[in-house]
């Protein structure tokens, strides 16, 4: 493990309060009048100095005998500490304890800032010192090494020293002010993360007396643990659990949380390899591409996953901002990502056109109005990117489809969850599903099982579309009725190991099994208006569920002994009657 030494405003304090009190016990007011005289510190910032000093170890502290509501201190010796690893069920922890702290009143995305932004300087300070020894080791006088140590390019992030974590909370009355400087210099010094910076309003925030006293609180919280030594895919996980936890109160709002599970179904699904390029339109806090990253990492190395290069674009800068910070806490640095309306302005484009990418993966926003004929020929490269036709103003859902079709290579697939209507309405949409099952593009549609998703309880679609079908598949199509095929839960149920695997397995394969899926062909589908809901042609058979004798055994035997009970106590009754 890396060794971390004392921030040097703490340090300061420590050698002040050492050469004060020595080993001799003393008392908070005396502790206060010391660093008012010598650093001008108000009460407010003794009581942060103390609690650093006791995180590091240095303090002491114990009930006064003679008065138990007044704390007695004393001073540890100085050393040089190591810093232990976090585990999961820890960070965890801490992130239950921030999410109570701000339940539903004020905005959620804070947490995920000062996760990102304490990850960011702990790692900084790790990165500093080890370049420091090193340079030391190279024959750098500390003078030199010290000054060579904070150049930005052996840093993620371009942090002056007075910004990094401990010295804006030094003085309490001004975090939020500090925060806000903070958030100014660093867009600034980090144009690439600028989306980051200039989404958080620090001094807006405060304003409240209440929610000032919970950033106060939130800073404390993190400020007591150290998040250098935990490792990228606990904290990426830790970030997801917090996306996850206010999923569904921020559904109430509009917002669209993928489950990760249905992601993984899509990735396995996808099965993206190396050296290639993964897309996805519409890429919200970042998930798609996160688990097309690490599904690569599992199957094949870290190294290797950081050759697939990922794009992705999001109209709304304040999710951008969340899916950078949540590809930088997965240490994912091979992404690029762009803002604005897919849409009309798609960002990612060559000479002649539109980018085109190896694999193109999405959960667009579903039954998406506003985007008519005449909305979608205000757009760029619009006769590339609708060919088959336009959808009506009340659902995007085609338009959608029709971009990622556009987007994706020759050979290449795209996979996408939807809303089963787009599969079964008739009209404009009836139009544009003939011309792309003309041209034999769609492989598979698998109807997903109900309420998987924050925002609705409809059951989802995923429908993989295929630029290259294997001779076998051709003018084919798989439909999978998964609907059975979850884990039980309130008020959500889940997407298992197994029943992705079931699933995965049944698409690799593409093969029929009753009451699961069923192959249809171009004529089959005709004759049903060009409706590929699979559960049109996938009937599920009930199954009857008997249960073991023993357990029905049992239950009779528990019942009976109640029966007696309640005779028994009726008779008694009676008697007195």
């Amino acid at each position: 493990m890396e060794r971390t030494i004392i921030p040097n405003w703490v340090q300061k304090r420590y050698l002040t309060l050492l050469e004060k009190f020595k080993a001799s016990p003393f008392y908070f007011e005396e502790v206060a009048k010391t660093l008012k005289e010598r650093f001008g510190d108000s009460e407010e910032q003794t009581k942060v100095i103390l609690s650093e000093l006791k995180n590091w170890g240095y303090l002491k502290t114990k009930r006064d005998p003679q008065d138990a509501r007044k704390k007695i201190y004393s001073l540890a010796p100085l050393i040089e500490e190591k810093v232990g690893v976090m585990t999961r069920s820890e960070l965890e922890g801490v992130l239950k304890k921030a999410a109570d702290l701000i339940r539903t009143r004020v905005d959620y995305t804070f947490i995920l800032l000062l996760l990102f932004y304490k990850r960011m300087c702990d790692k900084w300070k790790r990165d500093f010192q080890k370049t420091f020894d090193e340079l030391l080791r190279e024959g750098f006088s500390k003078e030199e090494a010290l000054k060579e140590a904070q150049v930005p390019v052996y840093h993620d992030l371009d942090v002056p020293e007075e910004f990094l974590w401990e010295n804006l909370r030094k003085d309490p009355l001004k975090i939020s002010e500090n925060f806000s400087k903070a958030m100014k210099e660093l867009a600034e010094r980090n144009p690439s993360l600028k989306d980051i910076f200039t989404q958080f309003d620090f001094i807006e925030f405060a304003r409240s007396p209440e929610n000032t006293e919970i950033l106060r609180q939130l800073i404390e919280l993190f400020s007591a643990h150290s998040f250098e030594n935990v490792s990228p895919d606990i904290l990426g996980d830790a970030y997801e659990w917090i996306l996850k936890y206010f999923a569904p109160q921020k559904a109430k709002e509009g917002e669209v949380y993928t489950p990760r599970e249905v992601i993984r179904l899509m990735i396995e699904i996808l099965d993206p390899k190396p050296r290639k390029w993964l897309y996805d339109p519409c890429h919200g806090s970042g998930g798609m591409l996160i688990i097309g990253y690490k599904y690569v990492e599992d199957n094949y190395s870290k190294k290797e996953a950081d050759t697939l290069f990922l794009f992705g674009q999001e109209v709304n800068p304040k999710t951008l901002a969340l899916s950078r910070m949540n590809l930088l806490i997965h240490d994912i640095k091979s992404a690029v990502l762009e803002q604005g309306d897919t849409l009309l302005f798609p960002k990612f484009k060559e000479e002649k056109g539109i980018k085109k990418f190896d694999y193109v993966i999405a959960n667009p926003p579903w039954n998406q109005d506003g985007y008519g004929e005449d909305s979608l020929k205000k757009g760029e490269f619009w006769q590339e990117r609708f060919p088959f036709g336009f959808p009506t103003k009340q659902s995007a859902d085609w338009a959608w489809i029709q971009h990622m079709l556009a987007s994706v290579k020759d050979k290449s697939k795209v996979v996408v969850v939807i809303d089963t209507g787009a599969v079964s309405r008739g009209g404009k949409e009836r139009g544009i599903r003939q011309k792309i099952l003309e041209k034999d593009l769609i492989e598979t549609a698998i109807l997903l099982p109900e309420k998987l998703f924050y925002n609705t309880g409809a059951p989802g679609l995923i429908i993989v579309f295929n630029k290259n079908k294997p001779l076998a598949r051709k003018e084919k199509i798989l439909l999978i009725n998964a609907t059975k095929e979850f884990l039980p839960g309130k008020p959500q149920n889940t997407l298992g190991k197994e029943n992705i695997k079931k699933i995965a397995n049944i698409y690799r394969e593409f093969k029929e099994i009753e009451g699961l899926s069923k192959i249809i062909n171009l004529e089959e589908a005709e004759k049903n208006d060009f409706n590929l809901s699979p559960s049109r042609y996938v009937s599920l058979a009930e199954t009857e569920r008997y249960r073991p004798i023993a357990e029905i055994t049992k239950e009779l035997t528990q019942i009976e002994k109640t029966r007696q009970k309640v005779e028994e106590r009726i008779k008694g009754i009676l008697r007195k009657i």
